[in-house]
This record gives C-alpha cells, structure tokens and sequence, in this order.
C-alpha cells in the first residue's frame, strides 16, 4: 500500500459526520515516497444527466480520465477543488473551485487512507478512505449525504479505486503484493461481482488509467530496472483487447503521475523526476498519446512539493500541480491560459488529498 499515507494518516473513524463552513488558513507535510512492495467496450458515447447535477456528464470512449476531475470535483462544475486532509481534527477541508468552502470530519489519522472517487455516479466527488488494519471502505454519497461501508481487501493491500468496468461509477479495488505477484482485486459497481487479476510484479508500481481511451481504467505498472538511474518500463493491459503494451520511459526513480494531459481521451504516460537537493526543481515528463511527443517541465520543488495533478481549469486536460509544505501554497498551471495559479490553503502537517494518483 501507499506508504506515504502509512504514515500521514492513522487512527478510529469518527461517528459524527458534521459539515461547517471555513476560512483558508495556512502546511508542513513529508515527501511523497514510492511503495515497492473483461466484458465487451461501449464504442460510442453517451450523454447521462444525473439528477443531482445538473450539467450532463459523458460516458463511453474517451471519458475515463475525466473519473479522475470528478473525484476531486464536489461542487460538480466540472473542474477539481483543493482538498486537504488534516489528521490532527480527521477533517477533510475543501476548497471548491465554484467558490464554497466546506469541513467534513471523515476518517481516522494514522490508519485510514483518503481515496476519492465518484462512487455514487453523479459526477461529484465522495469524500473516501480505505481503512488498512481492517480493509473496510468508507464513503458519504454526495448525492443524498448516505454514509457506506464495504468490506474489500486486507491488511497491506494497496487501494486503487478507479472506473474500471466504464460505467460512471468509482469501483473499489485494492492490490496486493505476495508469492512473486501482484493481483488487482476489483469490485465492480456495474455488477457487484468482484474479480482478481494478476497483473505485474511485488516490486512493481501502480499506474492505472485509461490509456487505450475505452472510457474503463486499465490495469498499467511502472516496473522498475535495477539501478535508481536504471530506465522503467510501462506496462497497461489494454481492456479492449487484451493485450498488453510495454513502453520504456524514464527513470526507475520517477514518480508516476497518470493524466490526459493533452486531452485526447487517453492517458498518458507521465512521471515527475526529483533533483539533487531539496531546493532542485521537480521535472514533469510526459509522454503524450496524440502524437507520440514528450515534453518536458520544470514545476515544483523537491523537497517541499507533493504532485497533485488533476483538470483544475475544466478543459479536459490534466494540469501540472503542486502543494507547497512550507508556504501552504497549491500551484497551478493551468493548461488553458499556459499561467500559474496560486492559492493557500492548509495548516502545518496537513495533507493534500489530490496526490492520491502519485504512485
């Protein structure tokens, strides 16, 4: 499982779920480390109004990345907030993009882990944590406040909850490293059936997305050489096919970070590469599936920022982000306008929910 987390947030699940309006405050937090350890595709797409939102939302090709902007997105004005965790209060504050603030008291520091999804399917994001020593799952439907718990996975199982079978809706799944393998266990919501999949190895990491652009999150990895200068190899099982497909790219010691960054549908291959001293520039690469390019950024600073990549401008594109532990500071480039926003919000030892797509 995601060790960073391990780490940030352990502790009981709160039994009174309050929600209250806040002011921005001002966030110290540790680096993001790495953890080492299929049924037929809609081809078209189809417009779903769902009757908490009133904005239209697509399914089918092309539409999976945008799972992601709607985790982060709670307003549901199709672009993501800033969401921070605080484990000293267990409270989610959220920064909405349309302008509210929000508090929700929603976990336990120190064993639950924050996943966001849409696990409702109406195109707003749930607040969700995935409770390690017990492998419970627990989420507040935006949609009629309902609180869930489902039981799904184990004690040292990693959580990568994703719309895995296409249909609009967060799946719970968690993977788990053990006897030379690593296995995906799904709940799909489409069905209630849950599957096991292996797929990679125990000293591979996550990289699910939806890299072929069918609307359903792909099984990917990043498999690692030997050497942290060694190149890593990407592996997707490609869930229209079947088939697997193998890019190398960047290094071992890269952090993976998943997103349409050029808004094409599909995801691409991304990774932010650390520099020599805290004060050294993270570089973003990215591989982009539209043409086959890569481009590369320098945005953030080693020793200070967490990746928290996501659509913050709602133009279907992944911006590059950062939240800075020394300033509290969210920055932003935003792919419409090529400018930086930059925006505080978060206290000493919080923790931005969006790094949740890190690996």
């Amino acid at each position: 499982m995601n060790d960073l987390f391990r780490h940030v947030i352990r502790g009981a699940l709160i039994s009174v779920f309050g929600v209250f309006l806040i002011s921005s405050g001002s966030a110290q937090v540790r680096k993001p480390k790495k953890v080492r350890p299929t049924a037929p595709v809609r081809q078209q797409q189809t417009l779903v109004a769902s009757p908490a939102t009133p904005n239209a939302y697509l399914l089918g090709a092309g539409t999976g990345n945008l799972r992601l902007r709607e985790a982060l997105d709670t307003d549901g004005d199709g672009k993501a907030d800033y969401e921070i965790f605080r484990p000293s209060e267990n409270t989610w504050y959220i920064w909405q993009s349309g302008g509210g603030m929000i508090g929700q008291q929603w976990g336990l520091a120190n064993n639950d882990i924050p996943t966001p999804g849409d696990f409702d399917g109406d195109g707003k994001g749930d607040i969700a944590v995935w409770r390690d020593d017990t492998g419970d799952w627990y989420w507040i439907n935006s949609s009629n406040g309902t609180l869930h718990s489902v039981h799904w996975g184990t004690t040292g199982d990693e959580p990568v909850a994703r719309d895995y079978d296409g249909d609009g809706k967060t799946d719970l799944a968690v993977v788990r490293r053990g006897g030379g393998q690593m296995v995906w266990y799904i709940l799909r919501s489409s069905d209630g059936v849950g599957i096991g999949i292996p797929y990679g190895l125990p000293t591979d990491f996550t990289a699910p997305g939806d890299y072929d652009g069918d609307g359903k999150f792909d099984l990917a990895v990043q498999r690692p050489g030997p050497t942290a200068l060694s190149n890593a190899t990407f592996y997707y099982a490609n869930s229209t096919t079947g088939n697997t497909t193998t890019v190398v790219f960047g290094l071992s010691k890269d952090m993976v970070v998943p997103g349409d960054y050029d808004g094409d549908g599909k995801t691409d291959i991304a990774v932010v590469r650390e520099g020599a001293t805290p004060a050294s520039n993270l570089t973003w690469y990215v591989l982009r599936s539209s043409d086959g390019v890569t481009f590369g950024k320098l945005y953030g600073l080693t020793g200070y920022d967490y990746p928290v990549q996501n659509d913050y401008d709602g133009d279907g594109k992944t911006d590059l982000a950062v939240w800075r532990n020394t300033d509290r500071l969210f920055y932003t480039f935003r792919s419409t306008t090529s400018t930086e926003d930059v925006r505080q919000w978060g206290l000493p030892n919080d923790y931005p929910v969006g790094t949740y797509d890190t690996h």
